[in-house]
């Protein structure tokens, strides 16, 4: 009796033992057991990289995704934005869009040539040829200009900021015109520097861009035109561009402002032989449906009559000179920086008019217009990624 009931026992304990390993080995079967001995089975781990490169993808794919939405959506809106239904708004786009260095081609993606050019006709310049009257600017004393008690506070150079609805602007007034020279990187290269080099590399203290030239890529190393720098002509191609446009100081400081439409290199140098150019850049003077360009704002006192505003909205960089010989250097941003799209020439031609400018031509505009002085950009390129600083240029005009 106890025997069997020994065995029994046993056989119980024995079943017991085999279900409880069972149900470990079930256990291990979901993952829960004991960790496998080498030489049992593996567990298949992901690679790490491949989880990395997966990532790595899929962050790529939203990327695209976004980059291709706002393509789309861009795409759309300047098409409804160029369509007759927004005239106002197609007149300013496309008289901005021309006036850049690199976009030029967008309206023609949305607007026959026939169309552009009756828009840029219905914001155009007059034709504004005139000569400077040299005997209407009198350096070093008062000329026409009654000076206010603010005026007459003024130092050697004084800054001022300057509001528009579509625009925020930095005025240099320069009291003493000999102090500004053109600084140039001559000999030519394909590579310019940037305005802060520029300045430094002449002993001055302050400056601002100007004049026409190359800016693919962000190279600046070489002006188109005419570029006259003490007295020395650097660079004297006056067909190379339609419209050029000669901005200078002779040598007794009178800013002249000289189309060279007509001109021969001959011609040039005779010209800056005649007139006394000591200092010198061109820009270009174009309306037309491949380029929007212009020059002279005010000549002997006189403002450039326009048809609309006068040009679409960017940023400027402009000179004038008000009767006693003192000089005013504008800047404007643009193109969304600070949230503002830019200036007309009928903006720039009113603030040139308020400090009282008697002659003035704009330089040159976009992404390259600039202000440094006393170590600090008061004015940097709109262009996002060289904020603080500016593009690559070749010449600039200096103050020393």
């Amino acid at each position: 009796m106890n025997s069997s009931k020994e065995k029994g026992q046993t056989a119980l304990a024995e079943r017991e033992d085999g279900e409880t390993a069972a149900g470990a080995g079930k256990k291990g079967g979901s993952g829960k057991a004991e960790k496998p001995s080498k030489g049992g089975s593996h567990l298949k781990r992901r690679s790490p990289l491949r989880t990395i490169g997966k990532y790595v993808l899929y962050g790529l794919a939203f990327i695209f995704t976004a980059v291709a939405t706002l393509v789309v959506i861009l795409a759309v809106s300047l098409n409804m934005m160029c369509s007759d239904s927004f005239p106002d708004l197609q007149s300013r786009l496309v008289t901005t869009f021309l006036e850049t260095g690199q976009l030029k081609f967008i309206p023609s993606l949305f607007l026959s040539d026939e169309k552009i050019q009756a828009i840029v006709n219905e914001n155009s310049m007059a034709d504004f040829n005139e000569e400077v009257d040299s005997g209407l600017i009198d350096v070093g004393g008062t000329g026409s200009i009654d000076l206010s008690e603010e005026e007459q506070e003024w130092g050697d150079i004084e800054i001022f900021e300057v509001k528009g609805s579509t625009f925020y602007a930095t005025m240099l007034y320069l009291k003493d015109p000999s102090r500004l020279s053109v600084a140039t990187v001559y000999p030519w290269t394909n590579q310019g520097v940037s305005l802060d080099k520029l300045v430094e590399s002449a002993g001055a203290i302050g400056g601002i861009n100007g004049g026409l030239y190359n800016s693919t890529n962000n190279g600046g190393g070489a002006p188109f035109g005419v570029v006259v720098s003490n007295g020395e002509i650097q660079k004297n191609e006056p067909q190379s561009w339609p419209g050029l446009v000669l901005i200078g100081l002779t040598n007794d400081h009178i800013l002249q402002i000289i189309p060279l439409s007509s001109m021969t290199p001959r011609d040039v140098e005779e010209m800056v032989k005649e007139k006394g150019i000591r200092d010198a850049v061109t820009f270009q003077e174009e309306s037309s449906d491949a380029s929007n360009h212009f020059v002279q704002l005010i000549i002997n006192g006189e403002p450039r009559e326009m048809s609309g505003t006068g040009s679409g909205l960017n940023p400027r960089t402009a000179i004038g000179q008000r009767a006693d010989g003192s000089l005013l250097l504008l800047v404007t941003d643009g193109r969304g920086k600070n949230g503002h799209t830019g200036a007309s020439a009928f903006d720039l031609i009113n603030v040139m008019m308020s400090y009282g400018a008697v002659n003035a031509a704009n330089l040159d505009g976009g992404s390259s217009s600039c202000m440094y002085y006393e170590g600090e950009f008061l004015m940097d390129s709109v262009t996002f990624y060289y904020s603080n600083s500016s593009w690559k240029l070749p010449a600039g005009f200096v103050i020393k």
